[in-house]
């Protein structure tokens, strides 16, 4: 045992990359507990931890272990799911979305990519993977599902934290076609209300707030539960605090001392699809590429599974490329292939480089790796400056061609021609308006009469156009002077909802023109009447907004136009000009629901909108017998800011909320920084612990807690402090 002392003693005192004979002949077991000897993690009174190592990686050690320790199963459902991986835990109607994965990820294409990455990358997928493995050998109580090792490669499979991966617009119906080679039973299209995923940030400028300091806006709208919040620090200037997708070493959304980073979905366009014209030759598929035939390139792709059995057995496929991408699914006879962002290692570096950046001059330079591709970001810092980046991998392409459909592949014309420099990016900077916001809608509106110009740039840079979110925050943004951290969270819940505010006034001119005679106009009189009085906005004892919302969403279903893209697509112009018959017929629908599930249609939005957390399954089940909240704000879809994706689910009457706000925090970067915020539920996905719900309350009401950034702010919240293992 002193043998052993002593050399975990002379590990401690190595520098973090250098490894001499002692060190690499230690056991795994030694080094994990080596490295977390040098990892602190203090838990204050909301359980979110505040994680300290001497060096980044082992900062990164003691993050991915707390994390595991909060909520394992995501890390692990994640891991799976971007290994390509899932099937060995789901068995195999899981293998297509696996398929999916592998069209980009192989193992053996990870580990070489790890053996060529950086010294200091390395250092951390190390202390990653440590952490992890360190968390099961501590827990033996915690079963993985499939995944009960984690190597530091796998880090490489997950770099880039947004709500869902570019690949993930491949259709899985499709793929299971074309490489299962049967025909595939489907469903029409789904146009029916969904509520959109996406986010707001907002900065604004010292000279619209009260105290002169920067201020910025994280409102993440997400599957709730989707991130960890906690902070990480290390002794080589780590000190980011702010929500991380579950299993990932860096903070995705969140600021430091000096600068702070939101992002937001984009509705860029960086992911083509190409239409490639297929000629046989001796059994051999080619593709026309010009006036030439290039030959298709085929790959074996193998898919383990979980057998019925328990066994684990798996299915191999042919899997075929072009210059362009993989083949993804066959349309009028032509194979198509799907072009996106495949840049690990920069994206990683990017992702972790970002969230040490100071000022606005080294968050840019760290963007020159160009390795985001789906999200856009708000900026601010204790400079006082505020902006807006575009996502900086942005495929430059021939403007003549609509890329939101596939392309001729056979035109050398549409091919990709490279990137755009980030000077060529849509991009604001200390606007004169005082105040940049991004809803997911076009940098075209991103700082009001300050905003970039769509005539200037091409049209591949933007396919979402405005939304009912955008509309709202610039209206309240043009006119918000002397802003404090609680004036922010203030215009965040604005009650307003731009999108009834212009739907409202058509449903009104439908029922005045529908004649007497006809039962719609006596049966709906006083609904009608309520709405034509209503303020447009939301509040839990609201009548008028169960009611604006079940017209809404039952109006939408009646016509959405095909192809309407619930994220950032736009149906309200059809909406406004449905006829009068479809405006009254989806308010009737809405009354009688109501009144089938209550006994009358006069119900309290309160009442019939809930938050209610009673497990930790990612799939969730809600029961209108179990205890619950009312929560005031509705769907980002009818303009509000704070956003609740809420609905019915089987066997319910109340509808409950699933997506929508998240980790929400407000921040002022003055000579200290100074930040508030709230979370869906709470920070741990443990049932039994106090810190499963105890932010329930606060989240509805929008009632934000201090954040403990600094030491001497966690004095008297701190509930432990030790050291990751036993």
């Amino acid at each position: 045992m002193r043998i052993i002392g002593v050399l975990l003693g002379l590990a401690l005192a190595l520098p973090a990359l250098a490894r001499p004979a002692l060190a690499r002949a230690e056991t795994e077991p030694a080094r994990w507990a080596r490295e977390a000897a040098a990892v602190t993690i203090v838990r204050d009174d909301w359980g979110i931890a505040h994680v300290h190592g001497h060096t980044d990686a082992q900062a990164v050690f003691g993050m991915v272990y707390a994390q595991a320790e909060d909520d394992f199963s995501r890390i692990e459902a994640n891991y799976l799911t971007n290994l390509g991986r899932t099937a060995l835990a789901d068995g195999e109607g899981a293998i297509w979305g696996d398929l999916r994965q592998r069209l980009y990820v192989s193992d053996d294409d990870l580990k070489a990519r790890y053996a060529a990455s950086p010294a200091w990358l390395k250092a951390l997928m190390g202390a990653w993977a440590d952490g992890l493995n360190y968390y099961l050998a501590t827990h033996p109580g915690t079963r993985p599902r499939a995944l009960s090792r984690f190597e530091p490669w796998m880090a490489l499979s997950f770099t880039e934290g947004s709500i869902g991966g570019d690949i993930e617009r491949i259709d899985l119906k499709d793929l299971e076609a074309f490489y299962g080679k049967r025909a595939v039973a489907r469903t029409a299209p789904d146009n029916s209300f969904h509520e959109p995923t996406g986010s707001n940030g907002i900065a604004v400028a010292p000279a619209r707030t009260a105290d002169g300091h920067a201020l910025l806006l994280i409102n993440p709208h997400t599957s709730f539960y989707f991130r960890s919040e906690l902070q990480v620090t290390s002794d080589e200037g780590l000190n980011a605090y702010g929500a991380a997708t579950w299993g990932q070493p860096f903070i995705y959304q969140g600021f430091n001392a000096h600068a702070g980073w939101m992002h937001t979905s984009t509705g860029a366009d960086a992911v083509d699809e190409f239409a490639e014209t297929i000629v046989m030759r001796a059994g051999r598929p080619f593709y026309r590429y010009g006036t030439a035939l290039r030959p298709v390139q085929a790959q074996a792709v193998r898919v383990p599974y979980k057998a019925a059995d328990g066994s684990v057995k798996s299915r191999t496929f042919t899997v075929y490329r072009t210059h362009h991408g993989p083949i993804v699914r066959e349309a009028g006879g032509r194979w198509v292939a799907f072009a996106m962002m495949y840049k690990p290692v920069p994206a990683l570096e990017q992702s972790f480089l970002r969230t040490k950046a100071h000022d606005y001059a080294g968050f840019v330079k760290v963007s020159g790796l160009q390795a985001n591709s789906s999200n856009n970001t708000i900026f601010a810092d204790d400079a006082g400056e505020i902006a807006y980046l575009h996502p900086q991998f942005m495929p430059r392409r021939d403007d003549r061609f609509d890329y939101r459909e596939s392309v001729d592949g056979a035109d050398p014309a549409t091919d990709w021609r490279g990137l755009h420099a980030l000077s060529e990016l849509p991009r604001v900077l200390n606007p004169s308006t005082g105040w940049i916001a991004n809803t997911n809608n076009w940098p075209y509106s991103a700082a009001g009469a300050a905003s970039p110009k769509a005539a200037d740039f091409p049209k591949y840079m933007d396919t979402a156009g405005e939304n009912p979110r955008g509309i709202h925050a610039a209206l309240l943004l043009d006119k918000a002077h002397g802003l404090t951290l609680d004036g922010l969270i203030k215009l965040d819940f604005d009650p307003y909802l731009p999108a009834f505010a212009r739907l409202v006034p058509a449903l009104v001119r439908a029922w005045e023109a529908t004649p007497d005679s006809d039962p719609m106009k006596a049966k709906l009189a006083d609904q009608v009447a309520l709405l034509k009085g209503w303020d447009d906005r939301w509040a839990a004892d609201s009548v008028a907004t169960s009611l604006a919302v079940g017209w809404g969403e039952a109006l939408w279903n009646a016509t959405a136009p095909p192809k309407t893209d619930p994220e950032f697509g736009t149906a309200y112009d059809a909406m406004e000009h449905a006829s009068p018959a479809q405006q009254l017929a989806a308010l009737a629908l809405a009354c009688d629901r109501l009144t089938a599930d209550y006994g009358t249609w006069r119900i309290p939005w309160g009442e019939l909108n809930r938050f209610q957390r009673i497990d930790d399954a990612i799939t969730p089940t809600f029961h209108d017998d179990a205890p619950s909240i009312a929560v005031p704000f509705t769907s980002g879809q009818w303009g509000s800011l704070a956003s609740f994706g809420a609905r019915r689910y089987p066997g319910t009457k109340r509808y409950y909320g699933s997506k929508g706000n998240s980790f929400v925090a407000v921040v002022e970067f003055g000579p200290r920084v100074r930040a508030r915020a709230v979370t869906a539920g709470g920070e741990s996905g443990d049932p039994a612990s106090r810190h499963f719900n105890d932010e329930a309350g606060r989240y509805a009401s929008g009632d934000f807690r201090e954040v403990y950034f600094y030491p001497d702010q966690l004095v008297g919240h701190t509930e432990r402090t030790y050291h990751p293992g036993p």
